[in-house]
């Protein structure tokens, strides 16, 4: 049974999109490995704050039917460059029971292990769901300021925690929860003055008209610049943050939307991220647009969730559409080419969805393109539904799902570097291979 402290997987519960047929062999091993990383590693394998990736991926590709060998090569290769646990402080964990002292540890990445046992604690006597909405979606001061932090990072405590739940598993919880406690709040300020102003905004747009008028608008398209260090942070929120404030709240969520506007967020996410390129290049997908489109499959899951409240999930899924919009700008606003998505060759064109999985499962990779493709073909079955809504809402449509699956996997397989880093600039472009003139 999978617990606060125990990893343990099993094929009922194999995330919203899984292959048939995962057994029982790969299950065990999966859940022994992710047991040894949940024990031995922290959350970061650098003082750059970069993250480790190892539950993503072995979940990603255990869902994608990966088999034993596969789960421990991608295990293999990846841990052995990650950072020991920091130890136990037990007054620390003693301490973060009081609201006043716990956010004097916030945003500091020694006290990871501290948090994760603070956590496994607070799930062990009250469960999962409860502490979920206590500790992130209460709407106190403490929830917000763990929440906003879930979107930090670009995305990836709230992604680390749409695995927990979308695997049903109370240990990947913990670490999201102390993943999201060590990063720091920086998005609190936009997300907050976003959700403000949407309460008076006179508009409501949908995520493809708001990323199409970002593009038309000088100051917003050029308020990130190359050398920003985060060009969220740093650009866009310095020298327009009146602007995407204004854009942002353009765009909101009522509970009787929840599907169509979780499906529009989906969409969205992989109109911007697989069109964003450039004809005289090889194709190749924005390093950090994917962490847009690779965290949209949680929420599939988490709006179907019966412990987390309607205002809740709108909430979450308007912060996610308005973060996404942020992310489109900062990275220059690339122009959108949706032909490149329709005219695009396949390196194996036979190759339907199985054949794709399987290709990624067998990639030497650290979890990105194996949740890139798997948030693909989640998208496909999720907007299948909309296929009839306007371009201005809905642009990816039919076997274009198809296309960008074999667009991910083409572009990692044909040569590094294997993503392109802030597609709008000139520069981001520099060292990725030309494509070949027919």
């Amino acid at each position: 049974m999978a617990t606060a402290v125990h990893v343990e997987l099993n094929p009922a519960t194999a995330g919203v999109y899984h292959v048939p047929d995962i057994t029982t062999e790969s299950s065990k091993i999966g859940s022994q490995l992710l047991q040894e990383n949940h024990d031995k590693y922290h959350m970061y394998f650098n003082r750059g704050g970069f993250h480790n990736h190892i539950a993503h991926h072995l979940l990603t590709i255990y869902a994608l039917g990966a088999t034993p060998d596969e789960l421990q090569y991608a295990f293999d290769t990846n841990k052995t460059y990650q950072k020991p646990q920091f130890p136990v402080n037990k007054g620390n964990v003693q301490a973060m029971s009081n609201p006043d002292r716990f956010k004097q540890f916030l945003g500091k990445e020694q006290y990871f292990h501290d948090f994760e046992i603070f956590f496994r604690q607070e799930i062990e006597h009250k469960g999962w769901e409860t502490v979920l909405n206590e500790h992130v979606f209460a709407r106190t001061e403490h929830a917000d300021r763990m929440l906003t932090r879930m979107f930090a990072g670009f995305l990836h405590p709230l992604i680390h925690l749409g695995f927990g739940v979308d695997f049903k598993q109370p240990a990947i919880i913990v670490e999201a929860l102390a993943q999201a406690a060590i990063h720091d709040n920086w998005t609190a300020k936009y997300l907050h003055a976003a959700e403000d102003a949407a309460k008076t905004a006179k508009s409501s747009k949908s995520l493809v008209q708001l990323i199409h008028e970002s593009f038309q608008d000088d100051k917003l398209h050029t308020s990130a610049h190359w050398d920003d260090g985060n060009k969220v942070r740093d650009g866009v929120l310095v020298r327009a943050p009146d602007e995407m404030i204004a854009l942002a709240a353009q765009w909101s969520v009522e509970p009787d939307q929840l599907d169509k506007k979780t499906a529009e967020m989906i969409n969205a996410a992989v109109y911007f991220t697989g069109a964003a390129q450039r004809p005289t290049k090889q194709i190749k997908f924005d390093f950090f647009f994917i962490h847009c489109v690779n965290c949209s499959i949680f929420f599939s899951t988490l709006i179907k969730e019966p412990w987390l409240s309607v205002e809740s999930k709108c909430r979450l899924l308007e912060w996610k559409g308005r973060l996404d919009l942020a992310m489109y700008v900062s990275r220059g606003c690339p122009e959108l080419r949706v032909d490149e998505i329709q005219n695009y060759r396949p390196r194996v064109p036979n190759d339907t969805w199985p054949e794709t999985i399987r290709r990624v499962d067998k990639l030497p990779d650290d979890g990105h393109a194996s949740k890139l493709v798997r948030a693909l073909a989640n998208g496909e079955q999720v907007c299948k539904a909309f296929e009839e809504e306007s371009d201005e809402v809905f642009p990816i449509k039919g076997d274009m799902w198809l296309q960008l699956g074999h667009m991910a996997i083409d572009s990692v397989e044909a040569s590094d570097p294997h993503w392109v880093r802030s597609a709008g600039f000139d520069e981001a472009w520099e060292k990725i291979p030309d494509r070949p003139k027919l």
